[in-house]
């Protein structure tokens, strides 16, 4: 038996690693206008544009993969 759509405990969790990414995402986004350093400013934008891409990804899983 196959399944096409999420179970609502992995609906949850893909909401709550959504919710995590958006934090991290947000918090390094704002930190950066305090930070002086270029290497340490790189860095974190580096983490801003991975954590983007991967709230994209999981964005993408709610529209692949309707609640049942």
């Amino acid at each position: 038996m196959s399944q096409h759509g999420l179970a609502p405990h992995e609906s949850m969790e893909i909401h709550e690693m959504l919710n995590f990414k958006t934090i991290c995402m947000t918090k390094s986004k704002m930190m950066q206008g305090l930070v002086f350093n270029k290497d340490l400013k790189a860095l974190m934008q580096k983490d801003v544009d991975q954590s983007i891409k991967a709230i994209q990804q999981l964005q993408g899983l709610y529209a692949k993969f309707p609640i049942q």
